[in-house]
């Protein structure tokens, strides 16, 4: 069987994006990453049956050879054992995203996923387009007693090193995660949250006295206030931040975020990137890679899986988002509202789809979409009568 050009374009190209791998590591990221792509899913099964076909081997033989990629080092044969380090891949995975990067801004969000009752996937990722690309994660057991504080602020320590002090960088969490703990340990990296708060919550504008719950601040549909103030009433959990409070019309509820940038230098809007790392996990399970399915119940054979899900899912959002920017303006339907007609993901697939069946493996590139400057709206200054007055019945 001829040499798969494509397959050996990309483990080069993969070894150059991960040289504190080893050279085995690096070919094995590289193989079951393009079995991923191959077989539209992770199973190892289906990957091997793709690669096998591929390489002109049997699929017995590349089952075996990929099963290395995610085993503990005591579980392989031979005195050189070794087992990947998930951690290994966090900078150099950022590095790849950012590479390039017009501005030096980016947004990071931290959500949670979980697989049923047997594990609990802490991802952080960098948002590119309506998804995101994971570039740092922990999987704890699932429904095991435990703070995630600590894994967050391991997590995104580990991508600090990658960013001088020159990037702007936000990092978006859902309600869920809301604590002061972890407001103070981004800010602590010298980044910016962008925190999701609840609306039962209290804040203090600066120069007040009464502490007003937060769902004051954006009581209808249409509200808008940036407030330099407080929040947490309890003197320990205590933070002097900036509310960005905001109720858009069509919404259920208002965004009610706590940052510490400046309010005129912040925008609630910027939220709305956190969806996009929902969108990474629909594309870890059955929007794409069908990491649902999987039997694996030991968290570290599942960090170790995650790298190539990562990049495998890097893969086809460069290309998609590469292949969406060249789109020229006059070609796309004019609507209301901008919209995607085709996620960057599904894009992706189609082009490096075409590629490979070509005899190619694209490298493509992440171009980033226009960072939106903060609104700025004048309005009255807010003082506790106007607020009191906006929330009476």
């Amino acid at each position: 069987m001829p040499r798969p050009e494509p397959l050996y374009q990309w483990a080069d190209r993969v070894a150059t994006r991960f040289p504190n791998l080893s050279r085995c590591q690096a070919r094995l990221l590289a193989w079951y990453s393009f079995g991923l792509v191959l077989a539209q899913a992770c199973g190892l099964d289906r990957v091997a049956l793709a690669l096998a076909a591929l390489v002109g081997q049997s699929d017995g033989t590349v089952r075996q050879r990929l099963r290395e990629f995610y085993r503990p080092a005591g579980a392989k044969r031979g005195r050189a054992r070794t087992q990947l380090d998930p951690t290994a891949c966090f900078a150099p995975l950022l590095a790849w995203v950012v590479d390039g990067w017009p501005e030096r801004r980016l947004a990071l969000a931290i959500d949670a996923t979980a697989l049923g009752d047997r594990l609990t996937v802490l991802a952080v990722s960098a948002v590119y387009r309506g998804c995101g690309v994971p570039v740092a994660w922990a999987v704890l057991r699932g429904n095991e007693p435990g703070a995630w504080n600590p894994h967050w602020a391991r997590l995104l320590a580990a991508l600090r090193a990658r960013l001088d002090p020159s990037w702007t960088v936000l990092v978006l969490s859902d309600r869920g995660l809301e604590s002061a703990e972890l407001f103070r340990a981004v800010v602590g990296l010298g980044w910016h949250p962008l925190m999701r708060a609840k609306a039962g919550g209290c804040f203090r504008p600066a120069g007040w006295r009464r502490w007003h719950r937060l769902r004051r601040f954006a009581p209808r549909p249409g509200a808008r206030r940036q407030v330099r103030g407080q929040a947490y009433r309890l003197a320990a959990a205590r933070l002097d931040c900036t509310l960005l409070a905001r109720w858009d019309e069509g919404h259920e509820a208002p965004w009610l975020v706590l940052t510490d940038l400046a309010p005129e230098a912040a925008d609630a809007a910027w939220y709305g990137w956190r969806a996009w790392a929902e969108q990474s996990f629909k594309v870890m399970k059955r929007g794409g890679w069908q990491w649902q399915r999987t039997r694996m119940a030991e968290p570290e054979r599942a960090e170790r899986l995650w790298a190539a899900l990562a990049v495998a899912t890097l893969w086809l959002l460069e290309v998609g988002g590469a292949a969406e920017a060249a789109i020229r303006p006059e070609t796309v339907p004019r609507c209301p509202a901008p919209a995607r007609r085709h996620a960057v993901f599904r894009r992706g697939l189609a082009v490096l789809g075409a590629a490979l069946m070509a005899g190619s493996a694209p490298a493509g590139r992440f171009v980033p979409e226009a960072w939106p400057e903060p609104a700025t709206e004048a309005g009255p200054p807010l003082t506790e009568e106007s607020l009191l007055l906006d929330t009476s019945p």
